[in-house]
């Protein structure tokens, strides 16, 4: 990766042989990433001309709503609150921390994916079956995962997927990315038809949709 600035920004520009496009992206933590070809340096001048404006408000908006950070090993995440890992309800991540060596953070943050793993399962399971006697839609299985870019997932062969970073945000826009991937499995799409459907079980989804879109991730 190059770093270069323009104008006052630092730009760090990735060049790969296969992309057939330009993207440019913003990180939580306000860096300008820019992968492209091989192209010339009149192009990706052009380039970040075109889109500043959009750059600079994307670094604002990332400012003004950074990502909740918590101490590792001494704190945990949960429904969009930041709790002791001495209380009762992290028992099992405590267990998993004292099983490993002090000091590694690599080994103590996949202690704290695992337990995010088996906490989203004990606790968005219930949410889904809820949700899906009261919409009369059934699915055929439940699977978790961490991922980047999307919440949840529901396939052709009704298996709905939740990210198991979902478990770190507040409880009513689990919910509504419970209810969302119910949805799907009666419209595959995201129809009138189908934000009506969602609608009706969560009167306030817009509202949640909207508060999704900003809310980041506890970063270590």
């Amino acid at each position: 990766m190059n770093s270069f600035l323009y104008k006052d920004l630092t730009i760090n520009h990735t060049v790969k042989k296969g992309l057939k496009n330009s993207y440019i992206n913003i990180t939580d933590n306000a860096e300008v990433i820019l992968k492209t070809p091989k192209v010339s340096d009149v192009f990706i001048q052009n380039l970040l001309t075109d889109r500043e404006f959009w750059i600079r408000n994307k670094i604002s908006e990332v400012l003004k709503n950074p990502p909740m950070q918590i101490n590792l090993e001494d704190e945990v995440l949960l429904f969009g609150e930041i709790y002791s890992i001495d209380m009762p309800e992290v028992a099992k991540l405590r267990i998993k921390l004292e099983k490993i060596q002090l000091n590694s953070v690599e080994k103590s943050i996949k202690c704290y994916n695992s337990f995010y793993k088996e906490y989203s399962s004990d606790y968005i399971i219930p949410r889904v079956e809820y949700f899906s006697n009261l919409m009369n839609l059934k699915y055929n299985e439940i699977k978790f995962r961490k991922m980047k870019g999307r919440w949840g997932s529901c396939s052709s062969k009704r298996v709905l997927t939740f990210n198991t970073e979902l478990i770190k945000t507040k409880k009513e826009l689990i919910d509504y990315v419970v209810v969302h991937e119910l949805a799907h499995l009666k419209h595959m799409n995201h129809s009138k038809v189908f934000h009506s459907l969602v609608d009706e079980y969560l009167p306030n989804s817009k509202f949640y949709r909207i508060e999704l879109k900003k809310t980041k991730f506890s970063t270590f």
